[in-house]
């Protein structure tokens, strides 16, 4: 079977992205709860940038600037996907398990980092963030994303309003951004569980998670191939 013949399951993808959805949450609230932090969404860093500069007026204090580098992170992660994954369809031909490899070991990185950088690993860690939520971002006419939830619950509303208005949405379509939404959040809570109940180093243990199902899917893949 070649590379181009090979094509995304359903169930592939779902569970594929529950797991991305699950790790992304879990390395995000252990940087909320140990630095105050968002590294996998931008939303709510960009306004308190804006209201940390307000407040601030010309005293740019600290966490204005950690913010700025956790955006600038994820601008640069996303960047580096679309540089090596070169379309934004999903298809399984491309080298999403070296990308996911590299995400861990970004990841297992930032647990080196923090006793030198606060600022390095928060950009680290954005960078990783960044390069996974591009990956990846449509298939079959779903815009996925797995480090936030916003849009994923936007697509759920808008897809149940469709479907409620008589329009011929099919379930799995409806299906699908309510688990990944589902996936995300159990993830927030195991790592901040994890966090505050054991101290076990979240973005670690993520991290080997990402390298170990990097290498299984490259081999997966090649047998694939054929």
């Amino acid at each position: 079977m070649s590379g181009e013949s090979l094509h995304p399951r359903p169930a592939w993808v779902l569970s594929g992205g529950c797991i991305l959805a699950f790790l992304a949450a879990a390395v995000n609230a252990d940087f909320m709860l140990g630095l105050g932090v968002s590294v996998s969404h931008l939303t709510g860093d960009l306004s308190r940038i804006t209201a940390e500069a307000v407040k601030a007026g010309d005293l740019w204090s600290g966490e204005a600037a950690l913010l700025c580098l956790s955006v600038a992170g994820f601008v640069g992660g996303a960047a580096t996907s679309g540089y090596f994954i070169h379309h934004p369809n999903l298809q399984l031909a491309r080298p999403y398990g070296r990308s996911m490899v590299f995400i861990g070991l970004l990841l297992m990185a930032t647990r080196l980092l923090q006793s030198q950088s606060l600022q390095l690993t928060c950009f680290v860690a954005a960078w990783a963030c960044g390069m996974q939520n591009a990956l990846a971002t449509r298939y079959r006419g779903l815009i996925l994303r797995t480090t936030h939830i916003t849009g994923l619950l936007t697509d759920l509303g808008q897809l149940i309003g469709m479907r409620l208005r008589g329009h011929p949405v099919e379930s799995w379509k409806i299906g699908t951004p309510f688990v990944l939404a589902l996936s995300f959040a159990t993830g927030a809570a195991v790592g901040a569980i994890l966090k505050l109940k054991t101290g076990i180093p979240v973005p670690l243990v993520c991290g080997a998670v990402y390298v170990v199902g990097g290498l299984v899917w490259s081999v997966v893949k090649r047998k694939l191939r054929g």
